[in-house]
C-alpha cells in the first residue's frame, strides 16, 4: 500500500514509484495494480527460499526508497485500516478502467493486498494434479495468514476481510472441477469467445494455472506485514505442491468443504476449526497447547520459488498458451 507520509491514508502514487524503478537493477519489478494507491512487487524466478527472501528485501527497500523521495510511505497488510476503498483512484491503465466499468462496485471495493506465489510445474497435467491436491489445504494457509481485520475505519469482526471482499469478484474462490488440462483450457477459451474475459488472468480464483510462466499460481494468503512471513508462506506452498506431486494421485477436492473452510478461515483466522481433507473430522488451523505459538501472523511481499519453472516452448497449445491472449499479470504480489 502507498500512504501519505503525514496522514497515513492511502495515496495514489503508483506512477511515481513505477517510473522511479524503471531502468534500475532490481531482482524483480514494481508494477501497477488496480488502485493507484497500491504497488505490486514481483520477484524474478527464485531457486531457493534464501534467494526469494533476499529478493523480497531488496524490492521492499526499493519501494520504500522510491516512496520516500515522493513524500510517501509503503505499508503492508491485507487491507488499509481506515481509508475507504470506494474513494480510491483507479490506476491509469485502460485494462483496469475497463474492469471497473464491467465489475462496478465489486471492483471498487478491491482495496486489498495479497501474497501470490507461483510454483514452477513440470508440465500441464502436473499443474492440474497439484491444483486439486493443494486446494483443500488452502484454507489453513488463509487462516494462518489472516491480516486484514480492519477496513474503512471499522473493526470488521473478520480475521481476513480481504478474503470476503475478493469473493465479490466474478469467478472467485475455488475453481470448478476440471479433469485434464484441456478441460481447463476449453473452459477459459469459451469465456473468451463469449466476451466475458480476455485471458485466463481474468479468473480470480484462489488458485489457477498460469501457463505463460509455467506455474501454478496460489493467491490465497493475505499480505503479510513481515517480509520473513511472506517467505515462510511461499516456502510452505512450494512444499505442499512438491508433496502432492511426489505422492499418489487423488480425486477432486470437495468444493462444499472448501467453501465452509474458506469462510471459517476468514472469520476466525488462526482460531478456525476446519474440516480435515479426509472429510470426517475437524482440525485446528494452528497447534494448541504447551509450546504452540501464540503470536498472530501479521503479514507484503511476493515470492516465486520452488521447482524449476516450466517455460512454454514449441507448440503453444501443448504447453497451454493455446489461442488465449498473453497474460499481463506479474509473477507475484
Amino acid at each position: 500500500m502507498i500512504l501519505d507520509a503525514e496522514s497515513l491514508a492511502l495515496s495514489p502514487g503508483v506512477e511515481s514509484l513505477v517510473a522511479w524503478a524503471e531502468g534500475r537493477t532490481l531482482p524483480g519489478v514494481l508494477k501497477m495494480e488496480l488502485l493507484a494507491s497500491m504497488v505490486e512487487l514481483a520477484t524474478e524466478v527464485c531457486a531457493s527460499p534464501q534467494e526469494a527472501l533476499d529478493a523480497l528485501r531488496v524490492l521492499r527497500a526499493a519501494a520504500a526508497e522510491a516512496a520516500h523521495e515522493h513524500g510517501l510511505l509503503i505499508a503492508a497488510a491485507g487491507t488499509h485500516p481506515f481509508s475507504v476503498p470506494e474513494e480510491q483512484d483507479i490506476a491509469p491503465d485502460p485494462r483496469y478502467r475497463e474492469f471497473v466499468a464491467y465489475a462496478g462496485i465489486s471492483a471498487r471495493r478491491q482495496a486489498v493486498c495479497g501474497l501470490h506465489v507461483h510454483v514452477g510445474m513440470p508440465g500441464p497435467e502436473d499443474c492440474m494434479r497439484a491444483l486439486e491436491g493443494v486446494l483443500p489445504w488452502l484454507p489453513v494457509v488463509l487462516a494462518l495468514s489472516a491480516n486484514s481485520p480492519y477496513l474503512a475505519g471499522e473493526e470488521t469482526g473478520l480475521a481476513s476481510k480481504r478474503a470476503e471482499v475478493l469473493a465479490e469478484l466474478p469467478r472467485a474462490a475455488a475453481p470448478p472441477v476440471f479433469g485434464p488440462y484441456a478441460e481447463w483450457e476449453a473452459f477459459v477459451e469459451r469465456f473468451v469467445r463469449l466476451g466475458l474475459a480476455d485471458s485466463y488472468t481474468r479468473f480470480w480464483w484462489d488458485i489457477r494455472p498460469h501457463p505463460h510462466f509455467g506455474t501454478l499460481e496460489i493467491r490465497t494468503p493475505d499480505q503479510p506485514t513481515s517480509v520473513e512471513l511472506s517467505l515462510l508462506f511461499a516456502a510452505l506452498l512450494q512444499a505442499l505442491c512438491a508433496t502432492v506431486l511426489d505422492g499418489p494421485p487423488s480425486g477432486p477436492a470437495n468444493r462444499g468443504d472448501y467453501a465452509q473452510n474458506r469462510w471459517a478461515a476468514f472469520r476466525f483466522g488462526p482460531r478456525a476449526e476446519l474440516i480435515h481433507p479426509e472429510g470426517e473430522r475437524l482440525g485446528a488451523s494452528r497447534p494448541r497447547g504447551p509450546g504452540a505459538g501464540e503470536r498472530e501472523p501479521d503479514g507484503p511481499g511476493p515470492a516465486c520459488l520452488g521447482r524449476r519453472a516450466h517455460r512454454p516452448r514449441g507448440d503453444p497449445r501443448r504447453h497451454g498458451a493455446s489461442r488465449l491472449p498473453p497474460p499481463r499479470a506479474g509473477l507475484t504480489k
